[in-house]
């Protein structure tokens, strides 16, 4: 089995999934992101959980290399097997990458974060996992619910201009909204004739043939390979705003990431997310 080629000759082989982000990214090296200082002073030794995870960006290596400094990190994924983590099991004990603090594995819907008591974490991590989600709106709802007052998020989104989403529209605002306001859930197919139409298959080596990426999309309920949205910087914060959330940084990394890192008011906490929403 191949290995990665950016990780000391004893790391854990690439998963599939590992090997598909390396594809998809096209990267011969991980580009660093700005926001990693400001995550390493404000998470260093706080414990969160990922949405998702774990996930090969935010390793020693990556572009935000997130596990080496926090205290813990629990991770929370949709069903016992996905095709990122394979078979997977609720309260299993799982480690982020070797040397990393030990956590606790979740089988949870991204927007139904149950049996997680309000406040649990310092942080909730969504490195490319929201844009699978048809109700983005409701699972951060969810996200904030679970971090405590002054803790963070740290979401990161594709950049559609570097990824197989290039030739789509990016989603207005309103339609998550609207989503939200319906209370759509995690099998709505929504956008798939747009993806079918519009979905750039030569940056997608995985997918296959238009047919068999018609034929997955068809069973997105199971797989959760859809990116449902489209997200520019200035959507992504207007959305965080509009959650009452404190925009602390944003980014866009090249090629595929758009970051933000946003805190969960205090009691009596002015929130002013102006110079930041002003690009939407």
């Amino acid at each position: 089995m191949n290995r990665d080629r950016h990780s000391p000759p004893n790391q854990k082989p690439l998963s599939v999934a590992e090997r598909l982000w390396d594809k998809i990214v096209h990267r011969s090296k991980p580009h660093h992101a700005q926001l990693a200082a400001l995550c390493r002073r404000l998470l260093r030794r706080k414990q969160g959980l990922e949405i998702g995870g774990p996930s090969p960006d935010l390793k020693s290596d990556g572009v935000l290399p997130l596990y080496p400094f926090v205290g813990g990190v629990d991770v929370c994924n949709f069903d016992t097997r996905t095709i990122w983590e394979g078979d997977i099991r609720d309260g299993e004990a799982f480690t982020a990458e070797e040397g990393a603090a030990t956590g606790r594995q979740w089988i949870r819907e991204a927007t139904d974060l149950d049996g997680i008591a309000d406040g649990s974490y310092d942080f909730v991590v969504s490195w490319h996992s929201l844009e699978h989600t048809a109700n983005a709106l409701a699972a951060l709802h969810e996200w904030k619910r679970v971090v405590l007052e002054g803790g963070y998020l740290l979401i990161a989104v594709p950049d559609p201009t570097g990824t197989f989403d290039h030739r789509r529209p990016i989603t207005p605002f309103d339609h998550f909204v609207a989503d939200d306001e319906r209370g759509i859930g995690e099998d709505d197919l929504t956008h798939l004739p747009e993806i079918l139409e519009l979905h750039d298959l030569s940056r997608d080596p995985l997918a296959g043939t238009p047919e068999q990426f018609e034929e997955r999309s068809l069973k997105n309920a199971e797989n959760r390979c859809l990116h449902h949205h489209v997200f520019s910087l200035g959507v992504l914060t207007h959305l965080l705003d509009h959650l009452g959330l404190q925009v602390v940084g944003t980014e866009q990394s090249p090629p595929v990431h758009i970051i933000a890192l946003v805190q969960k008011p205090r009691a009596g906490d002015t929130v002013d997310n102006a110079r930041f929403v002003a690009t939407r």
